[in-house]
Parts: structure tokens; C-alpha cells; sequence
């Protein structure tokens, strides 16, 4: 039964070490239980009190029956730590069920209610697209003639571009005959499509002030676009005038999503004016996240930049005051992201480079599934073709290196019964 030690719970799916757990509590002084998925284990320290497996860390009635077990076990978990994006409202409904400190519904819906978030954005006088729910295609269909053509449509709470559609007319709606069924089964909205380079921005509020951060541009195409099987790169920006832009920018949107409190944040924003144009740069909020940035981010930042930004969103749900330092400079990070030739499952036939790229733009990590092994049917950054990351003396640099790997590297893969 209930032991001396704090009983800590934590929701864990990752197969890769995107979260270094032991690092974050100490597991002699706490009793660590984990709630992980299958392939999630693979990654979860050694020294677990114990690990229950749940087919999905989403699953709210099959998690909720697996943490029943363990506080009859350990007693009531001191704290839930749930890092993962797809994890966070499960983390909340289950914190107040149980009555476990930590961030509850009410305090994430403005992270993750899209329509919720923009109009509190706007409302504190920072640029936002034009936006509207949109309950049915005459709604769409509406706003489209109000602000014109092309548009986007998306759910209120999606993640990594889940149902983003792109409008270029009313014709465009004959295009996506699922989309009305898509409208009547949760909320959408619609917003004005802004043709412009986006950027990711990543760091600390420290409920004050700006913490560490980074400014990194998508490059190859958006999150979007890789869901319909192209290439993703991101490279952080070194250019000092669009920097200069972008600190104010967070800051902004720090106070007016945060209020008081510190969070760890992973912002988009469009840069509609490009450094060296009248005025200077000129960013347009697109959505922001109260977490740790998915793809390489956590990877990119511990190894460019000795500094572990899953380390302070994880003191936040311990309780604790973020501890984050200032980041190594002299480098530029980026990573690269390949997406599976063939939908999933599959079989890893053969992975290789058809142009060898130079020293100077090799990737300093490429990983992807073994040769010879199936490659699953799950969805997420950390599941695709291929995981490439970069560092090197400059954007530009960091970027021919994206472009150079994207163009140089096959993974073969056959098909699988599903």
C-alpha cells in the first residue's frame, strides 16, 4: 500500500527520450509511476516504481481506470506530469477527478479552445487573422464572401493540423464532400488565409517577463502541408532585425495567454513584413500552445543550446518555479522531417542516401525505424519516415543542410496487412 515516499503519476507515450524524467523527479525520494503506452515504454527509466501499458494515453475512461489502481496502490499521486500535447486534457479531467494539484481545465481551454484563443489574443491588441465559428458550409460559405478567398477551416481543438482544409472558393467546397459531415461532428472554425512565411516560436513566460526563447521558420512547406506528405523543415533565424521583432512579439502574447503565471509556450506566428522592408518586420499571431513545441524541439534545444525546455514545463507540473538558463549561443539549430513514402504499416526495406551531402551539411542525427522492422500506425512528429537534426554556423547554412538532406535521403518501405 501507501509507502513514505510522494507518490508521483506520469502520462508517458514518446518511444524517444523527448522528456528525461529522472532529471525532472527524483525517483528514490518519489514513488514514479508511469501510465505508458506499448511503444512508450521502451523510454521509461529503469528505476519506475511501477509502468501499466494502456493502448492510448488519451483514452480517458481506460486511463482513469489504470490511475485508479495505482492510488489504491500508492495512494494519490502528488502530481500528474503530462508533457505531451495529446495528453494535456486528459492530465486536467484526471487532476480534478482525483483531486491532484496542477493545471485544470478551465486554466488550458484558452491553449486549446483555437477560437477561444484568438479572440482573447485580439482583444489584447495584437494582429489576428479574421476569424469565425463556422457551424455548416453556408456559415463557410458566408465568411468567405465577407472576407474573402482563400480561407481555412479548422476545429476548435485540433493538434499537428488534424482536419485543416484550404479553401480557394466556394467552388473548393465541392472539393471536400466531408467536410459538412466534419462541421456537424465537432466545432470548426474559419479564418482568413494568410500567404505569408510562418514562424515557431519557443521559451518561457516567466509570469512577468520573457524568459529563453528561439524563433525558428518552417521551411519546405507548414505543418499542414506535411500532412499531405511533404517534407517539414525548421531552422532557427539569426537575422538581429526580425529578433529584434519577435521579442516584443512573445512577450505579448506571453502576458495576454498567461496573465500572471509562468507557462512554457510554442507560438506561430506569420511574418507579413520581411526584415529590410518599410518598417521592418511585422508578425500576425496564428495559434500558440502551453507546451513544449513537438518535432525536434526538445532535442535541438538540449544539444545546441544546454538548455532542457521539457525540464521547465515539467517544474510547472510539479509546482515548482521554472528553472531555465540562458541559452548557448554560437550555433543555429534546425531539424528536418521525411514523411513515410507509403502509409503506415509498412515494412523498412531499405534507408540510404541517393547524393551523399558534404560534411559541411551532414545531419548530426538521422533516425528513423530500423531496417527489417514494421513501422506502426500511429500518428504524431516522432512517428514519420524520417527525423533528421541539424546545428551549424548559421540559418543559412542550417538550411541548405535541411533542403540537401531532403533531397538526398530515401527510406524504401513495402506494404503491411493493417
Amino acid at each position: 500500500m501507501n509507502g513514505t515516499r510522494p507518490h508521483v503519476t506520469v502520462l508517458h507515450r514518446w518511444r524517444d527520450t523527448h522528456a528525461l524524467y529522472a532529471d525532472y523527479v527524483d525517483h528514490d525520494a518519489h514513488r514514479v509511476t508511469y501510465l505508458s503506452t506499448d511503444l512508450g515504454r521502451a523510454s521509461v527509466p529503469a528505476a519506475a516504481e511501477a509502468v501499466v501499458t494502456v493502448a492510448a494515453t488519451d483514452d480517458l475512461p481506460v486511463v482513469r481506470a489504470a490511475l485508479a489502481d495505482l492510488v489504491e496502490r500508492y495512494g494519490p499521486p502528488q502530481a500528474l506530469l503530462a508533457l505531451n500535447e495529446g495528453d494535456l486534457d486528459t492530465a486536467a479531467l484526471l487532476r480534478e477527478e482525483f483531486g491532484i494539484a496542477g493545471q485544470t481545465s478551465d486554466e488550458l481551454a484558452v491553449f486549446r479552445d483555437k477560437l477561444l484563443m484568438c479572440t482573447t489574443v485580439a482583444a489584447g491588441g495584437i494582429p489576428v487573422p479574421a476569424l469565425a465559428h463556422v457551424p455548416d458550409l453556408d456559415a463557410v460559405r458566408e465568411f468567405g464572401r465577407t472576407h474573402g478567398w482563400p480561407l481555412v477551416c479548422k476545429p476548435h481543438r485540433g493538434t499537428a493540423s488534424r482536419g485543416v482544409v484550404r479553401l480557394d472558393g466556394e467552388a473548393d467546397l465541392d472539393a471536400h464532400p466531408d467536410l459538412a459531415a466534419d462541421l456537424a461532428a465537432e466545432p470548426f472554425l474559419a479564418q482568413t488565409y494568410v500567404d505569408a512565411p510562418i514562424l515557431h516560436i519557443d521559451g518561457l513566460w516567466e509570469g512577468d517577463r520573457l524568459g529563453s526563447w528561439t524563433a525558428s521558420r518552417y521551411v519546405g512547406g507548414t505543418c499542414a502541408d506535411f500532412t499531405q506528405g511533404n517534407w517539414l523543415g525548421s531552422v532557427e533565424e539569426d537575422d538581429p532585425e526580425l529578433l529584434a521583432a519577435v521579442e516584443p512579439f512573445a512577450a505579448a502574447v506571453g502576458a495576454v495567454l498567461g496573465g500572471g503565471r509562468p507557462w512554457v509556450f510554442h507560438l506561430e506566428a506569420f511574418v507579413t513584413r520581411a526584415p529590410g522592408a518599410d518598417g521592418g518586420p511585422a508578425l500576425v499571431f496564428l495559434e500558440c500552445g502551453a507546451r513544449v513545441g513537438g518535432g525536434e524541439i526538445p532535442f535541438t534545444w538540449r544539444d545546441v543550446h544546454d538548455a532542457d525546455l521539457m525540464a521547465a514545463a515539467a517544474d510547472l507540473q510539479l509546482g515548482r518555479a521554472p528553472v531555465l538558463p540562458a541559452l548557448k549561443t554560437g550555433e543555429v539549430g534546425g531539424y528536418l522531417l521525411l514523411p513515410l513514402p507509403i502509409p503506415a504499416p509498412c515494412l523498412v526495406e531499405r534507408a540510404d542516401w541517393t547524393a551523399p551531402p558534404p560534411e559541411e551539411r551532414k545531419p548530426y542525427a538521422v533516425l528513423h525505424v530500423p531496417v527489417g522492422r514494421r513501422v506502426p500506425p500511429i500518428s504524431g512528429y516522432e512517428h514519420v519516415g524520417t527525423r533528421f537534426r541539424f546545428r551549424g554556423p548559421s540559418t543559412a547554412a542550417v538550411e541548405e543542410a535541411i533542403e540537401t538532406s531532403a533531397n538526398g535521403f530515401r527510406l524504401t518501405c513495402t506494404p503491411l496487412d493493417a
